[in-house]
This record gives C-alpha cells, structure tokens and sequence, in this order.
C-alpha cells in the first residue's frame, strides 16, 4: 500500500547486527593465533576493545549525522576527494578478499577433524582452494540463495561459541592458564601491543550499524547505542571464549590446533562433541565466506560504478551478480592462498589475518579524518567537537598501534601495496576518462 512507511531495525536488530558481523569466523582459530602470545593476551584484548570503541563511536556518529551505503569508502570520497576515496577502497577491498582466505582456511581447519589428511599444507591448500570457488559459483547465482544460506550457517554457529564459552568453565584449569602466560618472556608493554594488533581481527565490523544506518529506526538513539552494546557483548565473548580455552588446551597444542575449540569440545566431554562443534563451525564459516565474498564484491563493484575501479568490476550476468568481479576476486585469494603456504592451518590463518588488519588500519584513519572535517560544517558546541578530536585521536592512536605491533616484513609490504595505489588510482582514472571522450569509430554498433 502506497504511504506505509517500510519496517527498520530497532535498537535490538542493529546491536545484534554488530555482534553478527563482529563475532564471525575468527572466533574459531583466534584463540591459536593468540596462543603465540599466551593468556596475557588478556590484558591486549582491554586494550583492543578501547581502541575499537572509539572506531565504533566514529561511525556511530558519521553514520547518524551522515548516513551513507559504502562506509569508509564513501566518507573518503566525499570528504577527503577522488585519491583517498580510490586508495580507501583499494585496501579495503584487498583487505576483505585476504580476510576471506582465512574464512575459507578455518573451513578446511575444521574438516580436518573428519579428514586428517587436511593437516597437510599442500592437501590443505587445495580444500581451502576448492572451497572459494564453490562459494564463488555460489555467490553467481544471486543474492538470495547467499541470503538461505548465510541464515542457517548463522543459527548453527552459535552452537560451538555458547557451549564451549558457557560451559568450558567448568573444566577451566588456573595452573594451565598460568604455564602458558607468557610462553615466549615478551616485556609486557609488547606483549599487549602484539596482541592488540591480532583483537583488531575480531572488531572488524564495528562500522556495522553506522553503514546500515539509513535502514535504522531512530538512527540518532540507535546508531550509537547499538555500536556500543554490541561492542561489549563481542567483546565479552571473545574475552570469555579466548580465556577459558587458554585454561583447557596446553600452550603448546592450542599455538598450533586447526579446531581450537572441537579440540576444547574434546578434552570436555569426547570425541562425539568435537564433531558436533566441527559441524557448526563448519557452517558458520561456510555461512560467513558467503556473506563476506559477497560483500567484497558488491564493494569493487559500487567503485566501479564511481569510475574508481576498472568498469570490468561492474558488469552483472543475469542474475544481476557482478560475474567478472567475483571471479578476479576468487583468483586473487587463490594466490593469496598459494603465497601464504604454512606448516599448519593455524599459522597459516594468522599470517593472513595479520596482513588484512595491517591494511585496514588506513581506511579507518580516514573516516576519523571525514568526521573532523564533517564536524567543521555541523553546529556543535566547542566542548563537543573537542570530545570527538579526542575520540578520533584514540582510534588513530590504536590503528597505528595496530602498525606498529605487526612485524617490519609484513609492513613493508603492506607499505608497497599502498604505494601501487597512486599509479593505479591514475591509470584507473585515465581509462575512465578516455572511454567518456573517444568518439565513436566508423562503422561501430
């Protein structure tokens, strides 16, 4: 009926679409990345959940001043001009098609409870492989199959969180917490600044309600609140999850497990439970790469349309899925996959979750900076606008500690790639503009 105003999500369906979007995947193997560190990995978690609490208010408030589809990308473009706008989606982009790498590597992580013969790399490399592209085809067949799909993995992925989180406690050991608190003698200061780096893995998606806040009812009240309860709520699990498996497993075996919590599961209550874990942990991964590689390509895709990626990017087939865009993107995570190559499943995963929070540290600064200038032309009082420099200060600090807490290596690359994107914002732009100004050759149809 003409006139009905359309249903938006309240205060209830924002937050639990931050929590969906922040407590994904990496739940599932986080536990072993941090396992490197050991259980004072504690004390980086704080530290993390701070620094995203004040990403999670930047977006909270750029979104209910400023409600925009593209997130970062869109604050850059239009605040900041074309090159921050190109360069904000390019390593956003790259940085989201190498997050899917380590979605699909925790799927093979987890069937490797069913099939052992995946503990080895190179048999490793080709289930990760063939699960990519069967969620690539997936993804050509339109968005509402994406859509079935994402909701029954959703609902099965609960399953191994609230068990292992709610009831490992009760097999929780202090004296094993305490042997693996600092395995390797870190200083402490460094300990909580390489830890922290890795949490910021599990906050991606923080910008979750400011970006949907145009489909937000009462965006002022709920974008916010939304952000912030769903930031404590994550948070909470994360810490609870990462803590109580770090009392169940060993140091040693935890640094190196494919199924941190199967293995939980296992030591808990036996084998039968492990498999019941690995199952949902399977579809909640599976669930998860769908979503996300659709997303990734809807992203290159909205920057196709701006002139910002090549027009290849935006071409649909008859499902109105961007085809072309989804297949480069499944050829790029193949090589991705092939170049991070580990001895086991877990390593693998933090070496390519590692490279993905080092790149998304440049797309967050620069919607800090889109809110400092939106702020300019808004009328605020001074103490007001000084309290979200400060905001804004904070998750820039952390952002950078995100930087600093990686190694020199993965830096320097992470530095050349965001190099590349000046003579490729221009070679872009260039094609753009002499496909809009040739006139059209004798004889053409």
């Amino acid at each position: 009926m003409h006139g009905t105003p359309s249903r938006k999500m309240g205060l209830v369906g924002a937050s639990s679409l931050v929590v969906a979007n922040m407590v994904g995947t990496g739940l599932f193997l986080l536990p072993s990345s941090l396992a490197s560190i050991g259980s004072i990995s504690i004390y980086g978690w704080i530290a993390a959940a701070l620094g995203a609490s004040a990403l999670g208010l930047v977006f909270a408030h750029l979104g209910m001043i400023e409600p925009k589809a593209g997130g970062p990308y869109a604050y850059a473009r239009d605040h900041l001009g074309p090159f921050p706008a190109f360069q904000t989606n390019f390593l956003y982009w790259g940085a989201n098609v190498i997050g899917n790498v380590a979605i699909a590597v925790s799927v093979t992580g987890y069937l490797a409870v069913f099939f052992p013969v995946l503990k080895n790399p190179w048999f490793a490399n080709a289930c990760t492989a063939s699960v990519i592209w069967l969620f690539i085809w997936l993804n050509t067949r339109g968005a509402n199959v994406v859509g079935h799909f994402t909701v029954i993995s959703t609902i099965a992925g609960i399953f191994p969180i609230a068990f292992v989180g709610l009831f490992g406690w009760f097999w929780f050991r202090a004296d094993l917490f305490q042997a693996g608190w600092n395995p390797s003698d870190l200083a402490t200061g460094v300990a909580i600044e390489r830890s922290a780096s890795i949490a910021l893995w599990a906050f991606l998606g923080v910008e979750s309600a400011a970006v949907s806040a145009g489909v937000i009812d009462n965006p002022r009240r709920n974008v916010p609140l939304a952000t912030i309860i769903g930031l404590v709520v994550s948070t909470v699990i994360y810490v609870a999850c990462s803590t109580v498996i770090m009392g169940l497993l060993p140091n040693a075996e935890l640094k190196t497990s494919s199924a941190p919590f199967a293995d939980a599961a296992r030591m808990m209550v036996g084998p039968w439970a492990a498999v019941v874990i690995s199952l949902a942990a399977i579809l909640k991964a599976a669930g998860s790469l769908v979503g996300w590689i659709l997303i990734v390509a809807q992203s290159a895709q909205a920057a196709a349309d701006d002139d910002m990626f090549p027009r290849r990017f935006a071409l649909t087939n008859r499902q109105g899925m961007p085809s072309q865009n989804l297949v480069i993107s499944g050829i790029i995570m193949t090589l991705m996959l092939i170049v991070t190559t580990s001895p086991n499943v877990a390593t693998q995963f933090s070496r390519i979750t590692d490279a993905t929070v080092v790149l998304m540290a440049l797309p967050y600064i620069y919607s800090v900076v889109a809110m400092w200038r939106l702020n300019r032309m808004l009328d605020m009082s001074d103490a007001r606008r000084r309290a979200f420099i400060g905001i804004g200060l904070v998750a820039c600090v952390y952002c950078i500690g995100v930087v600093a807490g990686q190694s020199a290596d993965l830096d320097r690359k992470a530095l050349i790639l965001m190099l590349l994107a000046t003579p490729l914002f221009a070679l872009v732009r260039r094609g753009q503009s002499l496909a809009s100004t040739r006139p059209p050759e004798s004889g053409q149809h």
